[in-house]
């Protein structure tokens, strides 16, 4: 298919230093697409909201990868395809003459035209086939370039390993929009297109969704990331942490760094947000916490303001944050605008590296995070996997969390179940699958033949744009 090249050519009727700073001031003052970001200086993450006519707008993640004041700026981007967008500043009489330059490669041409609801087929399968259905755009779309690059790495380490009975495994990309009914759609297409098992990085509703479209397809379905379980079967799989035992971990070192008790609960309106509420609800008050509020918003808000001053008249001391993804880090900027961070500190049982950093460092102060992985850990495995997603995918490739990594142990999982079962078929790779105890990038995992996946929990504390001070937690889960 190939690779198109995109040129443009604008005039601003002022010098190119003032058309320089201001890129990256958001609605109406960004001038290329909206552009966001905290601070124009290299490596600094920036979002741009592109419009795609009848199909709407798409945030278009990246960062700041090379600059030249006030000549030049580049943009290195992730989401939703891998590219470069080339800016040049150039005096003209009477103001700025501003070119882009940007490319869009095969996988990116290939996401467009699924995006405008043009049929794009897979070629001839050279061996078995696994889907991961992630979310490349919408809300969620903050984790998939990072979900669809630790799957990279594994199929590549599996596959130098002699693949699956000795032929090579092919990966197919969905997105599904952030939305269950796209993910629907998604999955039915990535089993017609030959993949017996599909991997889910994406929101609880999305994998409630998959699971009743494909339940007569007989296809494997994997929900690698943490879940409020629910709905296993022998062909539904859900690993991960699961909110109960992150609360149960959590809580009462947070109460003591917080130095009081009272709790309020917040996060989007659907399944997963209101079943780790649920968990608060049970877990909380046996350790002593009081629960003072609980408020929902739903998935793609802009403005918690009501709800942030909701909480601040509640005089809560830890604020649950179940919101996922670009909503968690636009809650977490408005808590410290609104000068709630000086009173509350914030758990985010989800809320991972690659969210951190579009939280930026001035508002991540007080945020926690509780999971069973953070970059940051000290395992030969881990300082492994880092080592090759650098190498692989560059300085600009987006950090990893307890909610990527997951799907490169899922991955791994999933096909040494078929060289043990020897084939493929689903029922008996995901009999064997449920079985084992491997040692992945955050140490020793081990399941015992339920859903239930036993690993060492970290509580972390927010340090500028990553977590730090991991401390382990006394519960496992």
């Amino acid at each position: 298919m190939g690779t198109v090249a995109v040129s443009a050519e604008e005039f601003a009727a002022v010098p190119p230093e003032v058309v320089f700073d201001r890129f990256g001031g958001g609605t109406g003052a960004g001038w290329l697409f909206d552009a966001a970001c905290d601070r124009i200086a290299v490596g600094a993450v920036v979002t741009l909201r592109v419009p795609l006519g009848g199909a709407g707008p798409v945030d278009v993640l990246g960062r700041i990868s090379a600059l030249r004041r006030p000549t030049s700026l580049t943009v290195s981007h992730d989401q939703p395809w891998r590219g470069r967008i080339r800016l040049r500043f150039t005096p003209a009489p009477g103001g700025t003459r501003i070119r882009l330059h940007a490319e869009i490669d095969e996988r990116g041409l290939e996401w467009l035209m699924r995006r405008q609801g043009l049929p794009v087929r897979p070629g001839a399968a050279a061996g078995p086939r696994i889907g991961l259905l992630t979310s490349k755009s919408g809300p969620g779309s903050l984790f998939a370039a990072a979900t669809e690059n630790v799957a990279t790495l594994a199929l590549e380490e599996i596959n130098g390993d002699g693949g699956v009975a000795g032929r090579p495994v092919e990966l197919l990309v969905a997105d599904d929009a952030t939305d269950p009914a796209t993910g629907a759609v998604e999955a039915l297409r990535l089993v017609r297109s030959g993949c017996s098992t599909v991997f889910t990085m994406t929101t609880s509703a999305t994998y409630d969704a998959v699971s009743a479209a494909l339940g007569d397809s007989g296809a494997l379905v994997v929900q690698s990331h943490m879940n409020e379980g629910g709905g296993e079967s022998r062909l539904r799989i859900r690993l991960g942490e699961r909110p109960a035992r992150q609360l149960a971990a959590a809580a009462t070192p947070l109460m003591r760094a917080a130095g009081g008790r009272r709790w309020f609960l917040a996060g989007n309106d659907y399944v997963w947000p209101r079943e780790v509420n649920a968990a608060a609800r049970a877990v909380l008050p046996a350790v002593g916490a009081e629960l003072v509020g609980e408020r929902y918003a739903p998935l793609g808000t802009e403005d918690f303001a009501p709800i942030v001053e909701t909480i601040a008249a509640s005089g809560a001391d830890v604020v649950l944050n179940s919101f996922v993804g670009a909503d968690s880090a636009a809650f977490e900027r408005q808590c410290h605008a609104m000068g709630l961070r000086d009173r509350a500190l914030s758990l985010g049982p989800a809320l991972d590296e690659v969210t951190l950093e579009r939280v930026g460092a001035p508002a991540a102060t007080g945020i926690h995070g509780v999971s069973g992985y953070f970059q940051q850990l000290d395992t030969e495995g881990n300082g492994t996997l880092l080592q090759r997603y650098r190498a692989t995918f560059g300085p600009w490739a987006p950090p990893l969390s307890t909610l990527t990594e997951s799907v490169f142990e899922a991955i791994h999982m999933w096909a040494a179940a078929a060289r043990r079962a020897r084939t493929t078929d689903p029922g008996p790779v995901a009999d064997a699958m449920r079985v084992g105890r491997y040692e992945f990038p955050r140490g020793t995992v081990t399941l015992d033949g339920t859903d239930l996946v036993q690993q060492q929990l970290y509580l972390a504390e927010a340090r500028g744009t990553s977590f730090a001070a991991l401390c382990p937690a006394d519960v496992a889960g």
